[in-house]
C-alpha cells in the first residue's frame, strides 16, 4: 500500500474544509438532498439578476437543464463584480516571454472587456448568439476577448494557436464562426512566430459564414491584409469604457471547445453559463485553497479546457489574481518556473506531468536556488503522473510541505471532479483520491455493477452536475452516443468517460488510462498508465508510450516507444532487457515487452496527452487517419513511422 501523506495543516488559514469531516459532510448533505443542496451553492455563489424556479429538470435526459429560469451573466462575475468590490486589486498578471510583466487591475479589466465587447458589436456587428472564433497566442487581448463575448452572449470558439489552418478551418465551418479574432503572432523561446497566414490560408474555402477578421498587433512583423482584415488596435481607442450589463439565462451557452474525435471528426464540445462558472468557482477555492489574495498560475494554454476554467473563469470568478504566461517553461533556461513563482509570490502552481518531467530533466536542481516558500499548492493535471515525478514535485519543488492535488476531469466535465483537497485530503502518490463533494463518481463492469476493489473497471458520473458538457455542437445524436451509450446502471445509462480506474480499500481512485489505453496479453488486461509508471524508474527514461501490437500467440504484445533522457546513453538491446528487469520485479512475467524504439520525442498534444491512436496505428503499419492537428509537433508521426520501417 503506498504511503500517505497528510496535508500540512500549517499552511492553511481558514479553509472551506478544515478535515476530512468537514468534506464528508458536505458529501452527506448531497446525499440527503441532491438538488436543493446544489441550489443553496448557486445561490450563494452567483450574482442572480433574476432567481432561478427549478435546480435541475431532468425530463429530457441526458439533455438536463440547471437553475431553470434564472438570469446572470459570467462576465459580471469574473470581472464587473469585483471591479465594485475591490477594482484596485490584481486581476491578471502577464508575464511576456521576455520577462516583461503587465499588472491589470479589476477595475482596468472591466473596462478593456467593456471596450471590446463594443467593438465586437459596433464595428463587427456580433450579437448574443453568434459564434466568435478565437486563434489566438497567449496575450491579455484574449483574455479580453473570451470575457467580451461571456458578456455580450456570443459563443466563443478558442482554436489553440498550434493548429493547422486545417484545424482552424474545420472548427470555424462547424461553429458557423462570424468573426474570427487573431494576432499577426506571438514570442516564443525570443523568437517571433506568426499566426495570421494560417488565418488567411484557412479562409480561402469554405468560410464563408466569417464577415471580419480583427487582428491584435503582437509581434508587429509584415503581415498580408485581405478585405476582411481590421486592426484591433485602430479601432479599440474609439470604444467606450462603458456598457450595461445584459442578463443571461443560465442554460445560454457560454463557449464551444473542440476536442480530437477517435473517427478523426472533432467534437464541438458546448458549455453553458450558469453550470460551468459556478463550478469552475467551486473548484477553485475547494480543490486549491484559492482565495482572493492569492496569486494562481496555471501553465496551460487558453486553448485548451485547462486554460479556459483554470487560468481565465476559475480565478477571476473567484476574485483572485491569475498569471498568464506567453513563454516557454524552460526558456530562457530550467530555471523560469521558479523564478516566477519568487518573483510574483506564487501561491498555487498548476501544470502537468509531461512539464513535471522536463522540468525535473533539464533542472531537477533548479526550484533549490530560488525561494519557493509562497507555494502552498502544486497541482498536476491532464494525464496519470508517474511516481518518479510525484516524489520529485513532492520533496523539490514543495520542499515536502505543500499538498499536491492530482486533478482528474476532461474537457468535458468543465473542472475537476476526482481529486485531493488541499487543506485537507491524504494524498497518495499517483492516486486521484476521492470523487468532489456532488461528484457521483462510481468505478462499474459494463454490466453496471461495482468493480471489485483492487480491480479495474469503467470511470461514470451517475448523477449529472451543472458543469457537464450539454452537447455536441449541431450534433445531439453524437453527443448521446459517444458519453451515455456505453454503460448503463439497472438500465439507466449514465455519464461514461471513457476512462478506465480501480478502487482501493479506502475508497480512493486510481485512473488507469483511457479504457482503449489497455492491452489483452493472453487474457489478461494490462493499463499502459501502468507499464508506463514502471518504465519510468529507469534511470535512462524521459518519457514514454506503450501500446498493444498484433500477436500470434499472446493475441498483443507490448510494444513501447521511449525518450531517452540522454541520447545515445544506453543501446536499445540493453534497455529493453533493463526495462523488462523492472516490469517483472514491478508488475510480473505477463508485463515483459516484446519490443521498444527508442524515438527523439513523442506524438502528444500541447497539453500533454499522449495520442496512443496514432502510436497504435503506426505499430499496425496502418495508414495514419487521425486528426493530428492538434499535435505539439506533428512532423514527428512521420519520424516515428520511418523508425519503425
Amino acid at each position: 500500500m503506498s504511503k500517505m501523506y497528510e496535508p500540512n495543516k500549517g499552511i492553511f488559514q481558514n479553509p472551506v474544509f478544515k478535515d476530512m469531516d468537514d468534506y464528508k459532510s458536505l458529501v452527506k448533505k448531497f446525499d440527503d438532498d441532491y438538488a436543493d443542496t446544489w441550489g443553496e451553492l448557486a445561490r450563494d455563489n452567483i450574482t442572480w439578476q433574476k432567481p432561478f424556479t427549478d435546480v435541475l429538470d431532468e425530463s429530457k435526459a441526458p439533455f438536463n437543464k440547471w437553475f431553470k429560469d434564472g438570469k446572470m451573466n459570467v462576465a459580471y462575475e469574473c470581472v464587473d463584480k469585483h471591479a465594485k468590490e475591490r477594482g484596485d486589486s490584481i486581476a491578471i498578471l502577464f508575464e511576456a516571454d521576455d520577462g516583461t510583466n503587465i499588472k491589470i487591475s479589476y477595475k482596468q479589466l472591466a473596462i478593456n472587456v467593456n471596450k471590446t465587447a463594443n467593438l465586437f458589436m459596433g464595428e463587427y456587428d456580433i450579437k448574443k448568439g453568434d459564434r466568435v472564433v478565437l486563434y489566438m497566442p497567449m496575450i491579455l487581448e484574449a483574455i479580453y476577448s473570451m470575457l467580451a463575448c461571456a458578456k455580450i452572449g456570443a459563443i466563443h470558439s478558442i482554436v489553440f494557436g498550434g493548429f493547422s489552418s486545417q484545424a482552424l478551418r474545420d472548427r470555424i465551418i462547424d461553429a458557423k464562426a462570424r468573426l474570427v479574432v487573431t494576432a499577426d503572432g506571438a514570442y516564443r523561446k525570443g523568437k517571433p512566430y506568426m499566426l495570421k497566414p494560417a488565418v488567411d490560408e484557412a479562409m480561402k474555402s469554405g468560410c464563408e459564414t466569417v464577415q471580419n477578421v480583427c487582428v491584435v498587433r503582437r509581434n508587429f512583423e509584415t503581415i498580408q491584409t485581405e478585405p476582411k482584415d481590421s486592426f484591433y488596435d485602430e479601432h479599440i481607442q474609439k470604444q467606450s469604457e462603458k456598457l450595461e450589463t445584459v442578463w443571461h439565462d443560465s442554460e445560454d451557452p457560454l463557449f464551444l471547445l473542440y476536442t480530437s474525435g477517435s473517427t478523426g471528426q472533432p467534437k464541438g464540445v458546448q458549455h453553458n453559463m450558469a453550470g460551468y462558472i459556478l463550478w469552475a468557482k467551486l473548484t477553485m477555492g475547494w480543490v486549491f485553497d484559492n482565495r482572493p489574495e492569492d496569486t494562481f498560475w496555471c501553465t496551460a494554454d487558453i486553448g485548451w479546457i485547462t486554460g479556459h476554467t483554470y487560468i481565465v473563469y476559475g480565478p477571476l470568478a473567484n476574485g483572485t489574481t491569475t498569471v498568464v504566461f506567453e513563454g516557454v517553461p524552460t526558456y530562457p533556461d530550467a530555471g523560469r518556473c521558479w523564478k516566477m513563482v519568487e518573483q510574483h509570490g506564487i501561491n498555487q502552481f498548476y501544470t502537468a506531468p509531461t512539464a513535471i518531467r522536463m522540468l525535473h530533466k533539464t533542472g531537477q536542481d533548479e526550484p533549490k536556488k530560488y525561494d519557493t516558500s509562497s507555494l502552498r499548492v502544486l497541482g498536476t493535471v491532464g494525464e496519470p503522473i508517474d511516481p518518479p515525478a510525484w516524489k520529485w514535485y513532492y520533496e523539490v519543488v514543495g520542499q515536502s510541505r505543500c499538498s499536491i492535488v492530482d486533478t482528474w476531469w476532461q474537457t468535458e466535465t468543465g473542472g475537476h471532479m476526482v481529486s485531493p483537497i488541499a487543506s485537507c485530503t491524504p494524498i497518495k502518490p499517483g492516486c486521484a483520491t476521492l470523487a468532489l463533494p456532488g461528484i457521483s463518481a462510481q468505478i462499474i463492469e459494463t454490466d453496471g455493477e461495482p468493480t471489485p476493489i483492487g480491480e479495474k473497471g469503467y470511470l461514470c458520473i451517475t448523477k449529472p452536475w451543472p458543469s457537464q458538457i450539454r452537447t455536441i455542437w449541431g450534433d445531439d445524436k453524437r453527443f448521446v452516443k459517444a458519453y451515455f451509450g456505453d454503460c448503463k446502471i439497472h438500465g439507466k445509462p449514465v455519464y461514461f468517460s471513457g476512462d478506465g480506474a480501480m478502487i482501493d480499500e479506502s475508497g480512493y481512485i486510481t485512473i488507469t488510462g483511457r479504457t482503449d489505453d489497455v492491452i489483452n496479453v493472453s487474457g489478461h488486461r494490462i493499463g499502459t498508465a501502468e507499464i508506463e509508471a514502471s518504465i519510468k524508474y529507469s534511470g535512462h527514461v524521459a518519457a514514454s508510450a506503450v501500446v498493444g501490437k498484433p500477436h500470434e500467440i499472446k493475441g498483443e504484445g507490448i510494444f513501447a516507444f521511449i525518450v531517452l533522457k540522454d541520447e545515445g546513453s544506453i543501446s536499445k538491446d540493453d534497455l529493453k532487457l533493463e526495462l523488462n528487469k523492472i516490469l517483472k520485479a514491478d508488475i510480473g512475467a505477463i508485463a515483459l515487452l516484446d519490443d521498444i524504439i527508442i524515438v527523439p520525442d513523442l506524438p502528444k498534444t500541447r497539453s500533454g496527452k499522449i495520442m496512443r491512436r496514432i502510436l497504435r496505428s503506426i505499430v499496425k503499419g496502418e495508414a495514419i487517419t487521425q486528426d493530428t492537428s492538434t499535435l505539439e509537433d506533428a512532423n514527428i508521426v512521420g519520424i516515428i513511422e520511418n523508425l519503425c520501417k
